[in-house]
């Protein structure tokens, strides 16, 4: 594996070379939504130049390259994530489409009234909506982990929350906003313990560390392509097997089926069972690509790499006055800082950075219940990637010190 080359890495993404607003991109938004590098955009293209077909279905030429790409995704996927069976891994829309299955699907068959759901107020909406309508349809209990003043989780906290009316723990990997990184194994033993089922949302842990589905002991894992350079509209359910072979299905239709009379249908084995309809081929072929690109870098690089972006932006950050970081410090959090300026609201702020050709994230990045933890009602986000430098978070910081200067001149 040759060293890590960040030029290298820059000149891969087209869009890097994009100007805004007359100034050089600096896109510091991956968290939302990362670059696309040129190989990913070529495999896709090469797809449907001289692939396109449905698949599954057909013994034509095409039918049988557009079913090896598909397929091949998913091996592919099983690898990176270390899953047991290829049939643990189902093609989703992305992580939202993949826990609400989970909650939907095995959380309608196991959870009755009385039981118990255990989240965290770190959570994204799209791991804690689902939780709560299915809290609501079965008249169970939701619980939340408290946080630790660093938005961290302490164990004793996770163990004093989870009892043996506990059915499903749900906790980010990595969380979008406070950077945390959750002991994901530990929490996972502590929900087996007292007979609970572990579900992970990692859309956040993915794109940038090693994930071993196997070493975490999850019982669920969710996460989307297009957050690790890869196409939107791709995600990834793991589960289980010995689970997802006892659940039903969410949605009916093609390629599901195994027989369909006039009034009764059953269904086909994994993982086809839960990828009803035409799935989402060049999406997953992409994903392939995107897996490969970032294979061939190395997660262990990127990890590094990325750690070096965040702890040079929290040292710079912090000097700033009137700057607030929150989550925890840079060797606990992962590559994202979220933060407010002091008289500035977020969406100003991310204005003014617009116009110096910086993106950044503003709002309350889909995690309303943790803006009310930091008594707040929106914050600004600056998360780094591959294609990031110090020279760009050099940038930002300066931009910061403009829009200050701006923003406190007496008109």
């Amino acid at each position: 594996m040759a060293p890590f080359d960040i030029n290298k890495v820059k000149a891969d993404f087209p869009i890097l070379t994009e100007t805004v607003n007359g100034q050089p991109l600096v896109y510091l938004d991956s968290s939302a939504t990362s670059q696309k590098p040129q190989q990913v955009i070529d495999r896709m293209n090469q797809y449907y130049q001289h692939e396109n077909a449905n698949v599954h279905r057909g013994v034509h030429t095409l039918g049988t390259r557009a079913t090896d790409g598909y397929e091949g995704a998913r091996e592919a996927v099983r690898r990176f994530i270390n899953a047991q069976y290829f049939e643990e891994v189902i093609f989703t829309r992305g992580t939202t489409t993949a826990i609400n299955t989970v909650a939907h699907s095995y959380g309608d068959m196991a959870v009755e009234e009385g039981d118990e759901i255990v989240i965290t107020q770190m959570e994204h909406h799209a791991n804690l909506v689902p939780w709560q309508q299915l809290a609501k349809r079965r008249k169970a209990v939701l619980k939340y982990i408290p946080l630790q003043p660093d938005g961290t989780l302490d164990l004793k906290d996770v163990e004093a929350t989870i009892t043996d009316r506990t059915k499903i723990v749900s906790v980010a990997h990595v969380s979008n906003v406070l950077g945390t990184i959750n002991d994901i194994k530990a929490i996972a033993k502590l929900a087996h313990d007292k007979g609970a089922i572990m579900v992970s949302d990692g859309a956040q842990a993915v794109p940038h560390m090693t994930v071993d589905v196997q070493d975490l002991d999850v019982d669920f894992y969710a996460f989307s392509g297009h957050k690790m350079v890869g196409p939107t509209g791709i995600g990834v359910l793991y589960g289980r097997k010995s689970l997802l072979n006892k659940m039903e299905p969410i949605e009916y239709g093609g390629d599901m089926i195994d027989f369909v009379g006039l009034q009764d249908s059953t269904w086909t084995e994994l993982p086809t069972k839960f990828e009803a309809g035409t799935p989402l081929i060049a999406e997953a072929i992409g994903l392939h690509a995107a897996i490969d690109y970032l294979e061939a870098i190395g997660l262990d690089e990127v990890l590094t790499y990325e750690h070096e972006l965040t702890a040079y932006a929290y040292e710079k950050m912090s000097e700033f006055e009137g700057l607030e970081i929150y989550g925890p410090g840079p060797d606990k959090r992962a590559g994202l800082i979220t933060f407010n300026l002091a008289g500035v609201h977020p969406h100003d702020l991310a204005t003014a950075l617009d116009s110096d050709g910086i993106a950044i994230r503003a709002g309350h990045h889909c995690a309303q219940p943790l803006m009310k933890w930091l008594n707040q009602s929106s914050t600004a986000r600056a998360s780094f990637y591959i294609y990031n430098t110090k020279e760009e978070i050099d940038l930002l910081v300066d931009s910061l010190k403009k829009t200050k200067e701006f923003f406190s001149y007496e008109f």
